[in-house]
């Protein structure tokens, strides 16, 4: 369902835009009410495959209900069009780094067949970075004089399990304040002690790529009346709501009614 003045009217919207860009007040107020609505979802990446409250027909079903117009993802901007070739020629997304994620591999692309929204990749990580960083927290665990950071971060991740607990699949509990919290709190030993030893791969760098990503791909589509559904590890969260709930010129929903909505499905 496209909203307003959606995706497929863009052009449409684009001459109107042309027209009220020397109109009165109240005419730049009708452009802004236009404002996308955005949803961000935590995934749970390879646990959709055995999660029997977040599934991966459950996840199809939470997306039916979204709808949206465009899918921003946690795919690499270079992997996109390997993985969309791939997926046309044989029905199977074949791109190994696209094909870890079973909610695009099993979910995404094959609702492609049937729906009409457009996928925007926008992680901004990289097999080096990736390598990188397996490299450098081995070293720091093996650096006698890093014992106190090493412990430290452990800990934190122990007492964020702890927190969680059962319902680390739980969708309900994942698009909480409550997770979120929980999850910002756990984290913040590995983002501020490994930050000189991780480089680019650092969590608070790394996100930031993540969402510049984001960024550019909600200022390309602004007001069109959009529906934009944002899927990345929940971990990651947190961190993009804190941006986006900063900018103006778009309506971040909760996506608690649209859980629920799937489960009476």
């Amino acid at each position: 369902m496209i909203r307003s003045f959606g995706v497929k009217t863009r052009s449409a919207f684009a001459v109107l835009l042309a027209v009220l860009a020397h109109a009165p007040a109240y005419a730049q107020e009708a452009i802004e009410d236009n404002k996308n609505t955005v949803i961000v979802l935590g995934m749970i990446h390879s646990e959709h495959r055995t999660s029997k409250r977040y599934s991966l027909e459950y996840l199809k079903r939470i997306i039916d209900e979204i709808d949206p117009d465009y899918v921003i993802t946690e795919i690499p901007p270079d992997r996109l069009s390997d993985a969309a070739a791939g997926f046309a020629q044989t029905g199977t997304v074949n791109e190994q780094r696209v094909a870890r994620f079973p909610e695009y591999a099993d979910v995404l692309f094959p609702m492609t067949k049937t729906k009409e929204f457009k996928i925007i990749p926008a992680a901004g990580w990289t097999a080096p970075m990736a390598a990188f960083r397996r490299d450098a927290l081995k070293r720091v665990s093996e650096d006698p004089a890093r014992a106190d950071d090493w412990t430290a971060y452990n800990a934190a991740l122990r007492e964020m399990e702890k927190a969680i607990g059962a319902r680390s699949d739980d969708p309900l509990f994942i698009h909480t304040d409550n997770y979120d919290a929980i999850t910002k709190k756990g984290l913040a030993p590995y983002a501020t002690l490994f930050a000189d030893d991780l480089g680019r791969g650092d969590w608070e760098r790394i996100n930031a790529a993540h969402y510049a990503l984001i960024n550019v791909a909600l200022n390309n589509h602004q007001y069109e009346g959009a529906r934009i559904l944002i899927t990345f590890g929940a971990a990651h969260k947190y961190w993009f709501l804190e941006q986006l709930r900063q900018r103006d010129d778009i309506d971040v929903l909760d996506p608690t009614p649209f859980l629920q909505a799937a489960l009476n499905n």
